[in-house]
Order: C-alpha cells, then sequence, then structure tokens
C-alpha cells in the first residue's frame, strides 16, 4: 500500500486546517486564535469609520460650529427632500435630487464608456503574445504610479484655452472651444482615471479565453456579429460586471475630476459631501448623505456580484 501523496486535497481543505480549533491543530499548523488579531484590526479599520458616520447621520447639528450633538434626529435625511420656507412650512425641495441625478449621469456615462473602450482594449491585449501582453499590462499600470491630483491637473493643461487641443481645433479652422470647467471636462477626466480599473478585470477574464471557439464558430457558419455577442461577449461577461462595478460605484461619489476638471460648475454628491463638511459645518447633513451613498453603491455592488456570479457560470459552460 503506497504512502498518500502530501500534496492531494483540495486548496480549501487546507486553508480550513491552517485556522483549525486549537483541539484539531495539525503539526506545523496554527489555530484559528491566531487570526483574531488581525480579523479585528480589519474590521476595526473597514466597518468602524463606517458606524461612525451612519451614527452621525441620526445626530444633531449643534447651533454654532461644526460636530454633531449626540441627540437623536433625521434632519439630516428630511433634508434630502424637504425644506423649511419663510412661513416655517416645510415645503418639497428637490436640489439634492438634482445633485443625486447630475453624480448618477456622471457616474453612467463614465462606466458605459470605461466599459465599452475596456472590451476592446483587453480583446486585443488577449489576442498578444504572452510576452506581449505582460509589457501591456504595465502599460495599463502606469498611471497608478502617478498621483490622481498629478494627472488631474495635466488634464487641466490639455484642455484649457492655451492647450494642445484647442490650438488642433484653431489650425483647423475651428476656433477655440470651452472645454475645460464644464461636464465634458469632468466626464473625460473620470473616463481616464477609471478605465484601468475597467481593462484589468476584463483582460483578466478575457486572458484565458480559448479562441478556438471562436475559429470553430466561424466553420459552422456564424457571422461577426452572432460570434462577438453569443460567445467572445459571453465569455467576457464576468469581467465586464466586475468592470462596472469598479467604475460606476467611485465614480458616484468622485471629488477631485468635477472640482478641478469641472471648475465647481459640476456639482456631484462629493462635492456636496464635502461643502456640508467644511463650508456649512452641517455634519448630519453630510452625514446622511454618505450614507445614502453607501446604500446605494451597496445595492449597486449586490447586483453587480449576483449577475457576475450567473455571468461566471455561464462562461464555465461555455469554455
Amino acid at each position: 500500500m503506497s504512502a498518500p501523496d502530501p500534496r492531494s486535497g483540495s486548496t480549501r481543505t487546507t486553508l480550513r486546517s491552517l485556522f483549525a480549533p486549537s483541539g484539531h491543530v495539525r503539526p506545523g499548523m496554527l489555530g484559528h486564535w491566531y487570526a483574531l488579531p488581525a480579523i479585528l484590526i480589519g474590521l476595526l479599520f473597514t466597518l468602524g469609520p463606517v458606524c461612525v458616520i451612519v451614527a452621525f447621520s441620526f445626530m444633531s447639528r449643534p447651533e454654532t460650529g461644526g460636530g454633531v450633538l449626540f441627540r437623536f434626529s433625521t434632519k439630516g435625511y428630511e433634508r434630502l427632500l424637504f425644506r423649511t420656507d419663510f412661513f416655517g412650512r416645510r415645503v418639497f425641495d428637490a436640489r439634492y435630487l438634482v445633485v443625486f441625478g447630475t453624480s448618477l449621469v456622471q457616474a453612467l456615462i463614465t462606466t458605459a464608456a470605461c466599459v465599452v473602450l475596456a472590451f476592446f482594449i483587453a480583446l486585443w491585449m488577449s489576442m498578444q503574445r504572452e510576452r506581449v501582453q505582460r509589457i501591456l499590462v504595465l502599460l495599463v499600470t502606469i498611471p497608478f504610479w502617478t498621483n490622481l491630483l498629478v494627472r488631474t491637473y495635466a488634464w487641466m493643461l490639455i484642455l484649457n484655452e492655451n492647450g494642445p487641443v484647442n490650438a488642433l481645433s484653431r489650425a483647423l479652422g475651428l476656433g477655440t472651444r470651452q472645454l475645460l470647467y464644464t461636464p465634458f471636462a469632468s466626464a473625460v477626466g473620470l473616463i481616464y482615471t477609471f478605465l484601468p480599473f475597467a481593462i484589468l478585470p476584463m483582460y483578466s477574464t478575457l486572458s484565458g479565453f480559448d479562441f478556438r471557439l471562436v475559429e470553430a464558430a466561424y466553420d459552422l457558419g456564424a457571422r461577426k456579429l452572432t460570434v462577438m455577442r453569443r460567445i467572445i461577449v459571453r465569455a467576457a461577461m464576468p469581467g465586464v460586471m466586475s468592470a462596472v462595478a469598479l467604475c460606476f460605484i467611485p465614480a458616484f461619489g468622485s471629488y477631485v475630476q468635477p472640482v478641478l476638471l469641472g471648475g465647481g460648475r459640476v456639482l456631484m454628491m462629493g462635492n456636496l459631501i464635502a461643502s456640508q463638511f467644511s463650508q456649512s459645518r452641517n455634519w448630519p447633513f453630510g452625514a446622511a448623505l454618505s450614507t445614502v451613498i453607501l446604500a446605494v453603491t451597496l445595492a449597486c455592488g449586490l447586483v453587480a456580484t449576483l449577475v457576475g456570479g450567473r455571468a461566471s457560470r455561464k462562461a464555465g459552460r461555455l469554455m
């Protein structure tokens, strides 16, 4: 009878035994209590600030200065939809819904543009030789090496009146265009910022795609659009859903691009929250806005997870 192979067994079983209860610890393994400090620190630095913001959203605003009064109140959430007029009556106020809608539109435009561009870039990258793919992945990650403020200021130089875009426009006889401090400039900055976050998960999905399926589909008489829709897009769907989550969620609450490239003319939720904690000194209302964004992003993340999991199973059956 041969000795058992020490390499046999699933990775999940190995990880479970690594942090097994103290009474079932194998030689060379650690008990689950060793992971407790790391788990507590992780919860403190992840859930701790979120709990503070949610708690502040139900506090009262002091009459002077910033901060909160530890007295339960829902005025922070009521201010999202209502305001008190000159006669003391509570009336419906849609100002903050307009800001919410602007943030939603900007996030949707950013996500749609990033997903479309990233799909074709990732597809092209996955069709290259392995050495070329490594170089291309390195090029995609280069923007992460530079501070976001520096990259945003670079776009301000590109889009201003004396920048290269307007210089080209004047050379073509189109005159000077007001590009900076517009919703267009804000959208360009958001797309540029989050495009690598869309490329990487799509490339990770498509890099393992078997392109012999495409050849088989052509041999069976399928057209290019059919192959793209029925095979390649279905295989890339897990990466697409990951890209949607990684682009939409942070773009919805972005702050830097609307301020610098939009010039304050594009008011989004991130700018509104910052103003409530700084100029207005209304911390409960700013915390309520943050909690609303948190709820929206959690809902979007849950939908992306469910759809992405279903797409992964379909893609697994396809490949």
